[in-house]
């Protein structure tokens, strides 16, 4: 079956036709192509040839251009115009994620209703058109003061520091057959009295919906957490696997922003010898007990509306069961 993908999105060897798409928050010039395109697909796409506006530390003019690595600028801050959808996108044929590149540092989601790519159309006709209803789907998550699902920031017992005070970012993009992945290496994060570098790998598979998260800091320190955005009325689950080494905890109701009745689902998946389940003002968290060592966990998220997805509260439980057994048996997911 063709797919259909975006003009210089990807290395495209057959082109069959062009032609042009009506809807505004749709792209408006698609490839047909004839070969299947990858299974998943990350990227991050930058202003280039506009100027920052030193006032309102904002990008003026310019157009966005893919790039495979880069330090984030000095000026950047939320609603910079300055990256594309603010950060870079995570992907499959289920689903697709987005980090905050700034001081947020908050995972949101893309809800698809198709089973074919669509980050490279995602804010192309329009910075923010992504919050708009579209045939493809739409940003679903409202993340506000929290983390989102699966960001992290330091819980310092009354809130969450995020990551107002760092030195340097660096970001790298890699699309293997295997896996899409970015990493982040965060110099200089400052949070109270430590000063720390966390290396951060996100990577998406060709199967399911779930993010593989793995978090390095430099230094040893408490309350290095992740989280689920809260919403009034929906409850929290939680669950320990059969011979204790992993658990997660989720939710799973109206708490989107794209329907008064669509149903979402998410969860993180941590090793219980590395992290604890507590509450924190804006999030259900995961904190993480002090260490220089890599702390791995899993980001899980499932939109009713998703193409052959998972449509309910049941649907969904059994899927975390399946995949908690799944760890139990083999450590990890992918």
């Amino acid at each position: 079956m063709n797919s259909k993908i975006i003009l210089g999105a990807f290395a495209l060897t057959t082109l069959l036709a062009c032609k042009e798409k009506q809807d505004k928050n749709v792209v408006e010039e698609i490839i047909e192509v004839e070969e299947v395109q990858p299974a998943t697909y990350t990227e991050i796409s930058v202003k280039k040839g506009g100027s920052w506006k030193e006032d309102t530390r904002e990008y003026i003019d310019g157009s966005f251009v893919n790039v495979e690595e880069m330090e984030v600028p000095e000026q950047h801050t939320d609603h910079s115009w300055y990256i594309r959808y603010e950060g870079p996108g995570w992907e499959n044929k289920q689903t697709a994620y987005r980090l905050y590149l700034d001081w947020r540092n908050a995972i949101d989601i893309f809800g698809k209703k198709v089973d074919t790519l669509v980050l490279p159309f995602v804010g192309t006709d329009g910075f923010d058109s992504y919050h708009n209803d579209a045939p493809w789907g739409q940003d679903i998550l409202k993340a506000g003061k929290s983390m989102g699902i699966g960001g992290y920031g330091r819980f310092t017992g009354d809130t969450i520091a995020h990551f107002d005070e760092v030195k340097k970012t660096l970001v790298e993009i890699d699309n293997s057959v295997e896996n899409s992945s970015v990493t982040i290496d965060y110099k200089g994060w400052k949070t109270g009295d430590v000063t720390t570098d966390l290396k951060s790998v996100i990577s998406i598979f060709p199967e399911d919906r779930f993010l593989k998260a793995e978090l390095t800091p430099s230094v040893s320190f408490d309350g290095l957490a992740t989280g689920i955005v809260k919403f009034d009325d929906i409850p929290l689950m939680k669950e320990t696997s059969e011979n204790g080494d992993w658990a997660y905890i989720a939710t799973y109701g109206v708490q989107t922003l794209a329907g008064e009745n669509d149903k979402l689902g998410m969860a993180i998946f941590y090793k219980t010898d590395q992290a604890k389940a507590v509450e924190g003002p804006y999030d259900h968290l995961v904190v993480f007990n002090p260490s220089t060592e890599k702390q791995t966990y899993y980001i899980n998220s499932a939109w009713d509306q998703e193409k052959d997805g998972i449509k309910t509260e049941e649907a969904f439980k059994q899927d975390l069961q399946t995949k908690l057994s799944e760890l139990d048996n083999n450590g990890k997911l992918e």
